[in-house]
């Protein structure tokens, strides 16, 4: 089955994309079934690099489900590496399972992370009663008695949304993160249940999940984890305006083989931050909730780089990866 798909999938990428005039069309792969963000990023940004003249033919959307993006992360290395004609859907997940070796010992640097130009930000809720007014009021109360403080969130123990408060408290000054308690449950809803309930008394997540709840009045975010304040939830501070600087998001991106040039690199890169930069991206994003997220070329790939080192770093402290 997967020889077959490998096949198909090499017999489709004769349609290669030139490196400079872009003749023909691209390929992007969205590692995961229809629907769902990867085949979003894959579709919109594909559809979008055409529509305002980026590339010269509809970009030609591949989707390859399969050990949570690890079956198109080693296609992509073993099978397509110097594929100038290739461009990957990424996102904070792609990053995450590479930092702890859930692509089967394959790494972050076998491949060239291009850009990412949206977001949904990471957030810290607690409830609407709570006596924590900001992110330092609870990053004290951490500090006086590491137990006594427990998170919620939608990802299991190790997982992104446990990853968020342990990168804030390492910044400010915690040394035992594996002493705060995290609740992993079944998404977002759950876990502001958790909190608004009492069970926890914060709540780490997505801009995403909370708007309703913000909405109603049952929470309150005393954090967003980016560079600024979100477009429409300027009432939210940063954690950076705060004094810990973390920006933790779920960026959407992409990557491409290691082995192509630097200038079909440049070009990807000039590419999609044309995409960035145009209005339809803009109504994109409004329409998806997703926040600005912009960078681009080596600036990315730099920021990946730092990312999955510190992920790396806790997960072996919490005892995720040995």
């Amino acid at each position: 089955m997967t020889k077959r798909l490998f096949k198909a999938l090499a017999t489709s990428a004769v349609l290669g994309l030139g490196a400079t005039t872009a003749a023909t069309a691209a390929e992007c792969i969205a590692p995961a079934n229809p629907g769902g963000g990867w085949d979003f990023t894959c579709r919109q940004i594909g559809k979008i690099m055409y529509d305002i003249g980026a590339v010269d033919k509809p970009i030609q959307v591949t989707n390859m489900a399969g050990a949570g993006g690890g079956l198109a992360f080693n296609h992509v290395v073993s099978e397509r590496n110097e594929d100038a004609d290739l461009i990957v859907a990424a996102s904070s997940a792609t990053s995450t399972r590479l930092a702890q070796n859930a692509y089967a010992g394959m790494t972050a640097d076998q491949v060239r992370f291009v850009g990412a130009i949206g977001a949904d930000p990471g957030v810290i809720v607690v409830a609407a009663d709570s006596p924590y007014q900001t992110l330092n009021d609870l990053v004290e109360d951490v500090k006086a008695n590491p137990g006594s403080v427990a998170f919620a969130g939608g990802s299991a123990v190790g997982g992104f949304d446990h990853l968020k408060p342990l990168m804030i408290l390492q910044r400010a000054g915690v040394e035992d993160v594996k002493a705060v308690k995290y609740i992993g449950v079944d998404g977002g809803a759950d876990a502001i249940t958790q909190t608004v309930g009492g069970f926890t008394q914060a709540m780490s997540g997505d801009m995403s999940e909370i708007v309703g709840f913000l909405k109603s009045g049952d929470v309150r975010a005393i954090a967003v984890l980016t560079e600024e304040r979100v477009p429409g939830f300027e009432d939210i501070p940063t954690a950076k305006e705060q004094g810990i600087d973390v920006v933790a998001v779920n960026w959407r991106g992409l990557y491409v083989p290691k082995g192509i040039s630097d200038d079909d690199f440049n070009m990807w890169a000039e590419r999609l931050q044309q995409v960035a930069d145009s209005d339809e991206w803009k109504e994109a994003m409004a329409a998806n909730g997703l926040a600005p997220f912009t960078k681009v070329g080596n600036d990315f790939q730099s920021y990946v780089d730092g990312v999955v080192s510190e992920i790396r770093a806790l997960s072996k402290e919490i005892g995720v990866i040995q």
